[in-house]
């Protein structure tokens, strides 16, 4: 897998791209050539992702987004399928932690709260893209999970649940793509300097973990045409396959 891929005029979607490691997956894919259409909530951040982007050469679409509008999803689906005709690279790396707590002591509005932003958005999404990512020479679909989805830790519940219930999509997606051109992976990250870890370990010192940066330069070689795996885990830290 070429650690450098050539991106020029391909086009990637890029969900929560307005901080941490999708906002590096977004600046790092744009100065390798691809146009980025950046989707998060906000949308300042969304514009000072534009302005690094522009400042560097580089081109973006911004598409400020709440993932819980489903049909806003869908419609985007459809601006990309009117403007472009196709799509070559989805990034669906937006997702929110979520309460850490007992499992018999989250409330039912938290729990759904992360289905519908880790689980129903990403499938919103995938449904959506599919048949962009098809119409593409070299499809390349990235699906961001985590450690938790395997590791299951005590008051970990609904992230973990919703990680897990992502690989199974990424997985499925993958079989039912096996024929086509299009390849879909699932990424752990690992512990990176972001704000949803310093959320879900505040008394870890951040200096000691690598930053978002760091980790993002490890994932975005999956969106490179030469890319032939696919269903399968990335471990970002170690660079590896893991299944």
């Amino acid at each position: 897998m070429d650690m450098t891929p050539d991106l020029s005029d391909r086009l990637a979607l890029v969900t929560g791209a307005s901080r941490g490691i999708g906002r590096e997956i977004a600046l790092q894919m744009a100065a390798l050539g691809a146009h980025v259409i950046a989707v998060a909530r906000t949308a300042g951040g969304l514009e000072e992702l534009d302005d690094e982007i522009k400042a560097k050469g580089g081109q973006a679409t911004l598409v400020p987004l709440d993932l819980t509008d489903y049909d806003g999803i869908d419609r985007l689906g459809g601006a990309i399928h009117e403007r472009w005709g196709k799509l070559d690279i989805l990034v669906a790396n937006a997702g929110i932690l979520g309460p850490i707590s007992p499992i018999g002591h989250v409330k039912a509005k938290d729990f759904e709260q992360v289905m519908a932003v880790n689980v129903t958005a990403t499938w919103r999404m995938i449904r959506t893209t599919d048949p962009l990512l098809r119409k593409s020479d070299a499809g390349r679909a990235i699906i961001m999970s985590s450690g938790a989805a395997q590791a299951c830790k005590p008051f970990w519940g609904p992230y973990s649940a919703s990680k897990a219930a992502v690989v199974a999509l990424a997985r499925t997606w993958a079989g039912e793509a096996q024929n086509s051109a299009l390849r879909v992976n699932y990424v752990n990250p690992g512990p990176t300097r972001t704000r949803m870890r310093a959320q879900a370990m505040p008394g870890e010192d951040p200096m000691t973990l690598p930053g978002a940066d760091e980790i993002a330069a490890k994932i975005v070689p999956l969106a490179g045409p030469d890319v032939s795996d696919t269903g399968r885990l990335w471990d970002a830290p170690s660079l590896n396959w893991c299944d």
